[in-house]
């Protein structure tokens, strides 16, 4: 039997941005499907489940897709959340340990889009919402292939947006700046260190727990999250917080050049 209210499938659920977000949809009149890779060590609720999912194995999104379908007859809504970070020199990661981060950020996103959009389209009606980043706008040191993944990100949501909108289906992005979670704990790093960017390591970190500390809570981003699901008339893009609304702007009207010298300035970089 197919549920009368609409439904939600939130990848990378277990904590942080995923989280607060599964528990606002819930709020919001959703039935909410969390995921995670191990969603046995999590509690569901009223309107929230949880089911595995890897989004790095095609089967695993399949098997994650049927099972809502299975369940409630409807898919209204994708959020994909799950990624992982990088930190590191770019020709200090090892091209296994990039591939591993697109995987995710990207073509996990692309499983998983690929995996809904039959059934949206059949039914004429879905929105797609990808948190991507502020890194999907503006260059960051030290996070090369964790930036290059959320660009990616951006140019393919836009893109598939054009080619589902007739069909009832919306593809947007979410843009985060800085946000209070454990994100920095899962980043890929590096194996082997190159002495020449030591110092620039020291002062990444530096900037990373800075911004970290002063990041924005899960739930602003969360709330952003609801209102890019809920929206009649979408828009592409909805930066979520005070700084993603910030640099958002600045990217769009600040000369390149002067951008550039801020950014080295940020990252206390030289020349």
């Amino acid at each position: 039997m197919t549920t009368q209210q609409p439904v939600a499938l939130v990848t990378g659920a277990s904590s942080g941005i995923g989280k607060e977000v599964a528990v606002r949809l819930v709020e919001a009149g959703f039935q909410v499907v969390g995921t995670s890779r191990d969603a046995s060590a999590l509690t569901a609720r009223e309107g929230l489940t949880f089911v595995d999912l890897d989004v790095s194995s095609d089967a695993s999104v399949t098997a994650a897709v049927e099972h809502v379908l299975g369940g409630f007859g409807r898919l209204d809504v994708l959020v994909n959340n799950a990624g992982i970070g990088s930190a590191g020199a770019a020709e200090e990661l090892s091209v296994a340990q990039d591939r591993k981060v697109i995987d995710v950020n990207v073509i996990g996103v692309i499983r998983m889009m690929n995996a809904v959009l039959p059934h949206m389209r059949a039914q004429g009606r879905g929105r797609i919402v990808n948190i991507s980043s502020v890194a999907g706008l503006v260059p960051q040191p030290h996070m090369a292939v964790y930036v290059a993944s959320k660009h990616a990100l951006e140019g393919y949501s836009e893109s598939v947006d054009h080619e589902v909108r007739e069909y009832g289906v919306r593809v947007v992005l979410v843009e985060p700046g800085p946000t209070s979670t454990t994100f920095d704990a899962a980043m890929v790093r590096p194996d082997v260190l190159i002495a020449a960017y030591a110092q620039q390591r020291e002062t990444f970190a530096e900037v990373m727990a800075d911004s970290t500390s002063k990041g924005d809570d899960p739930a602003t981003v969360a709330k952003v999250v609801v209102a890019a699901v809920t929206d009649s008339n979408p828009r592409l893009r909805y930066p979520a917080g005070a700084t993603a609304r910030r640099v958002s702007a600045l990217r769009r009207y600040v000369p390149a050049r002067v951008f550039d010298k801020q950014i080295r300035k940020i990252n206390r970089l030289a020349g």
